[in-house]
């Protein structure tokens, strides 16, 4: 078999592999939330939570930001499993919706839209802030000092943009004065690293849709890209699949060297014969990894 030959078989069998493990994740049954409350108006702009299983009292709460590329048609069901384990592990958790890209086609006929400009940013932004509320009236047993927030992909981006508030530049519209009251982020093969994600071709150029263009892409990474706002001054921990061909180990590497490079340790766990979609499949052994790192910081 020519080298060439060699590379095609092996990508073929990367792609059959990522396919499985996707039509595994989704073939979850999904786990309904013990309360949903509406962070605004717009229908998109909801939190699932979920108690603790056992009964216990003030346990940590994580924050759950989904993924799919920032893409309508991805919403939080695909991650109930997800929650309803991290529930059965112990943690409240509370599972985020927002605002995402067009469910409309692009204008090539392929995928829809990436993200909106501001939107996507605006209900992270305003979600995080009114969770302290939220959580006091629909989830009593967790501990409001004790927050830990992950999220797999788009989400993951999110999570580690979330926890950057603080160093958003001056006159930014979701600025903080101050570091959010975080114990940690835990961000799970994440969209890290913008420039490495576009060379790539991430998702389907969906950094670039997701910032409004080419034209907008340098004038607003500076307020939405990870590797950018650094450092954070929160602990950070990033999980990755080596088999990852949907956002590829190269990303969350750069991220972590963009960390380093800013005087900030960022821990990766790199997860052996792992694609994209275990880490966060309560049928997969990476999932129980995730969530051994969301306790450590959470406790």
């Amino acid at each position: 078999m020519t080298d060439s030959a060699a590379r095609g078989s092996a990508d073929v069998a990367a792609v059959a592999r990522d396919n499985a493990e996707f039509e595994a994740l989704m073939s979850r049954p999904g786990v309904e939330p013990d309360v949903t409350s509406a962070y605004g108006d717009h229908p998109d702009q909801v939190v699932d939570f979920y108690a603790p299983r056992g009964g216990r009292e003030g346990v940590p709460l994580v924050v759950v930001v989904h993924g799919g590329a920032w893409r309508a048609p991805y919403d939080r069901g695909h991650l109930t499993p997800f929650a309803g384990f991290l529930a059965g592990r112990g943690f409240a958790v509370a599972n985020v919706e927002y605002r995402r890209g067009s469910a409309e086609e692009g204008a090539g006929g392929g995928e829809p839209v990436a993200g909106r400009w501001p939107e996507t940013f605006d209900d992270i932004a305003a979600v995080m802030d009114a969770l302290p509320a939220l959580v006091a009236d629909a989830l009593p047993q967790a501990d409001p000092r004790r927050i830990v927030v992950t999220g797999h992909s788009a989400g993951g981006h999110l999570a580690l943009w979330a926890a950057a508030r603080h160093v958003l530049p001056q006159g930014s519209p979701w600025r903080l004065d101050e570091p959010p009251l975080l114990r940690g982020v835990v961000a799970i093969a994440p969209i890290a690293d913008f420039t490495s994600a576009v060379e790539l071709g991430v998702c389907g150029g969906a950094v670039v849709q997701l910032l409004g263009g080419d034209a907008e892409l340098k004038a607003r990474r500076d307020s939405a890209d990870p590797s950018v706002l650094l450092p954070t001054g929160i602990a950070t921990a990033v999980v990755q699949g080596r088999d990852d061909i949907v956002v590829p180990q190269a990303v969350s590497e750069a991220y972590v060297s963009a960390a380093a490079r800013a005087g900030e340790m960022v821990g990766i766990t790199l997860l052996e014969d792992v694609g994209h979609y275990p880490p966060v499949d309560p049928g997969a052994d990476a999932c129980a990894v995730v969530a051994e790192e969301l306790a450590q910081l959470a406790y």
